[in-house]
């Protein structure tokens, strides 16, 4: 089997020796065999997260269907939100 090296703090590498044993007892293997399931664990979360995020092309495509009605520029629009945001900070204002 491949072996991996990795770097803890003291603290932490206690820490997970400690519950691996009395969770896999104290034979030979029982920290390799929890160190596997934390990877395979942290692997299949992270999986999960990227699975989860829509591609930058597919959202710019999406948005582009969504503004096609929109006749001003991207500048235009950006004076437009500014006028906007300070009549509302004014609003609040008084």
């Amino acid at each position: 089997m491949p072996e991996l090296k990795i770097y803890l703090s003291e603290e932490l590498k206690n820490e997970f020796k400690k519950r691996s044993m009395e969770t896999f007892g104290y034979g030979r293997g029982s920290i390799s065999k929890a160190a596997e399931e934390a990877i395979q664990r942290w692997t299949a979360e992270r999986e999960r997260l990227i699975q989860d995020i829509v591609p930058a092309k597919e959202s710019v495509r999406l948005l582009r269907g969504m503004l096609k009605h929109v006749k001003e520029d991207s500048v235009e629009l950006q004076h437009q939100a500014g006028k906007i945001r300070a009549e509302r900070a004014r609003a609040k204002c008084f």
